[in-house]
């Protein structure tokens, strides 16, 4: 049985639901490293800032969820893959323009990369130019 999978899982969703730092710190490192190839996310770092970057998508994006298609471990790794798509639409109040009513359907993986039981580190990889362009922010 993984010792993994189910920390992941739990993180996915808390993180996914915009619980923020809060709802996640439970299931990370305390100084629990992030990256990703991505404009958006370019100056991010650190797991905690990501998990607030989440949290505040909420704002713009009240309806956001997500599906998960795929998730994944692998032991002699020590990291989890989880795949899913971000739906919402863009009714409240900030992003980078007023509200446009466009909808997202956005794939994205994330990589977790776990010491013991607890998450050390996530990449995110996932397609923002197609995202802002879904939501008519760029």
């Amino acid at each position: 049985m993984s010792k993994i999978l189910e920390p992941a899982k739990r993180f996915f969703d808390a993180c996914e639901t915009g619980k923020g730092w809060a709802g996640c710190k439970e299931y990370c490192l305390p100084d629990a490293t992030f990256s990703s190839q991505t404009g958006v996310l370019a100056e991010i770092n650190t797991l905690e800032d990501y998990c607030e970057w989440v949290k505040d998508l909420f704002i713009p994006v009240p309806d956001g969820h997500y599906e998960l298609l795929f998730f994944a471990a692998d032991e002699s790794r020590k990291t989890v893959a989880g795949y899913g798509v971000f739906h919402g639409t863009h009714t409240g109040p900030g992003g980078p323009v007023a509200p446009t009513g466009k909808s997202i359907a956005t794939d994205y993986v994330y990589a977790m990369v776990f010491e013991g039981n607890r998450i050390q580190h996530v990449t995110k990889i996932w397609n923002d130019t197609i995202t802002m362009q879904q939501l008519g922010w760029n």
